[in-house]
């Protein structure tokens, strides 16, 4: 009885160890058949057992592979990897190429420890708050000492940094490729040096410049073209009080294709016609706020390649100019004006816009008064329009979208802001355009909710975006940054106040003006069309 007993237990603890070896069985086990007999030796048992831990052992990965899973995270999350090991320390730190700092006066003593570990960064931003000490000379060129190897540099609010640190900087970083600057102390002499040491410059962005603003100082100074003038290919002023210094750099840059002048006083038509006679590859140009009449606009005519043009806000610009660039830029393909509601661009300068640009994909229309007679046009000749925005227009009603829901086959993005539309107008977009995608409606008193829970209900596939209670902002700004330096943006804005005295408008009318002349207007129309910009 007893050898009975005995029997049934072994049985019983082999069937225990069989299902216990059975359920260890998984699909990562590389043998899941491998005999599980008693007879087995400890050698081969320890072996598999090692082998199942390399296998999944983060540590076994090549330093390579960890870098390239770090490079598919984001900054945070890099961070927190950095702190599991000291091996995910250094390898984080030496694959980092991107680089963001608070440009304090601290920071000098903190440069060695930095730069030893993140010693790879080629895109580098310094930014300092306006309460702030910022960084001086000495620790941006111990900085340029660290990373000879710099492509990209940012500096905003680095009022201690002067022009002969900058020029140490630049002998150091001769590789740099893009440089953007505002809120900063140094002026011509520190962009001189900039240019004549950084051979490969591509872009250069310029905003608010202290040493640029004083009249005094800048008059005798200028941006010389400089070895980095064959290289240029993007140059952005904003904000500049004289930024006519930048002419002969702008002039003498050869393979510049984008230009962009943000608010920048002085009369810039002599400069225009400079810059277009020598510089004939121009793909895009902005111009926003500058005292520039139709001889200046009319410059871009020689510029046969131009692909987007964006003229806001120059009260001195008519249909004259307008269409002289369109009757020889044919390849335009993105327009935006806005007419500051001086009439002066309609439907004249858009009917010419429509005979002499068939390749137009989209258009914003702010402030300009067209009708249906100019939208035919565009609709029947620019069959390629995708992207159409018309914002703070008078004459824009329900005429005038039927029209579009009429005409425009290949429309696909439609914004409508601040015109008198009712719900009869988006009625017609329910059997219209039939490659729309989205429609945005704001700030128009005559469309009701009910009209747009009409329409989307007519075509499922619409998304319609109505917004009529919304407060427009009159200080927002449409580039996105939030501005640095009041009291120079108040001097750029007595100067571009006394550009358009010109006009000889009236006091009340200018008030008038100001009113529907906020500068988010364009952000409002687009600011989640981000789509639009990816062809240009």
């Amino acid at each position: 009885m007893g050898h009975s007993h005995s029997i049934h237990n072994c049985n019983t603890n082999r069937r225990r160890d069989n299902a216990v070896n059975h359920r260890s069985m998984t699909v990562t086990d590389p043998n899941p058949f491998r005999s599980n007999s008693p007879e087995k030796s400890v050698e081969e048992d320890e072996g598999y057992e090692q082998y199942v831990y390399d296998y999944n052992n983060i540590s076994i990965l090549p330093d390579s592979c960890l870098a390239c899973v770090f490079q598919l995270l984001s900054s945070g999350d890099r961070k927190n990897c950095s702190l599991v090991c000291r091996r995910w320390f250094e390898i984080e730190g030496q694959t980092r190429h991107r680089l963001s700092l608070h440009a304090q006066s601290e920071l000098v003593t903190a440069v060695p420890s930095l730069f030893a570990r993140f010693d790879s960064v080629t895109k580098l931003s310094l930014k300092c708050d306006r309460r702030s000490v910022s960084i001086g000379d000495d620790a941006l060129v111990l900085i340029s000492e660290y990373c000879k190897n710099l492509t990209r540099l940012k500096l905003r609010c680095c009022r201690q940094l002067t022009d002969l640190g900058l020029a140490r900087f630049s002998k150091n970083c001769k590789s740099l490729k893009r440089l953007s600057c505002g809120s900063c102390s140094f002026g011509a002499k520190g962009m001189n040096a900039v240019v004549d040491n950084c051979l490969l410059l591509e872009e250069l962005s310029v905003k608010r410049l202290r040493g640029i603003s004083d009249g005094a100082v800048a008059a005798s100074e200028v941006v010389r073209p400089g070895a980095a003038a064959l290289s240029l290919k993007f140059i952005c002023l904003k904000d500049l009080y004289n930024a006519q210094c930048f002419g002969p750099l702008i002039i003498g840059s050869k393979n510049l294709k984008t230009l962009k002048l943000f608010r920048c006083s002085g009369d810039w038509d002599r400069v225009m016609e400079l810059v277009t006679d020598r510089v004939e590859g121009l793909v895009e140009v902005h111009l926003e706020r500058l005292q520039l009449s139709d001889s200046g606009l009319a410059a871009l005519s020689n510029c046969r390649n131009l692909e987007i043009l964006h003229v806001m806000k120059t009260p001195d610009c008519s249909n004259l100019g307008l269409i002289s660039v369109a009757e020889n830029c044919k390849l335009l393909r993105k327009l935006h004006v806005d007419g500051w509601k001086t009439n002066r661009i309609n439907d004249e300068g858009l009917i010419g816009v429509s005979k002499y640009c068939p390749n137009l994909q989209e258009l914003v229309l702010i402030g300009v008064n067209c009708t249906r007679v100019s939208l035919e046009m565009l609709a029947t000749n620019c069959q390629k329009l995708e992207r159409l925005a018309l914002c703070g227009s008078e004459t824009v009603g329900d005429a005038e979208i039927s029209c579009i829901a009429e005409k425009c086959a290949a429309l696909k993005k439609l914004c409508i802001k601040s015109c008198p539309i009712s719900d009869h107008g988006l009625e017609a977009l329910a059997g219209g355009c039939p490659n729309l995608v989205k429609v945005k409606v704001k700030k128009c008193r005559g469309v009701t909710s009910d009209g747009a829970s009409w329409l989307r209900a007519s075509r499922e596939s619409l998304a319609v975006s109505l917004d009529t209670v919304e407060v427009e902002s009159q200080d927002a700004v449409s580039d996105g940054v939030q501005d640095e330096d009041p009291a120079a943006a108040s001097q750029i804005e007595e100067a571009n106040n006394a550009v358009s005295s010109s006009t000889s408008r009236s006091t009340s009318f200018k008030a008038r003006l100001g009113l529907v002349s906020a500068r988010n207007l364009v952000s409002c129309a687009f600011r989640k069309w981000s789509s639009f910009g990816g062809g240009s």
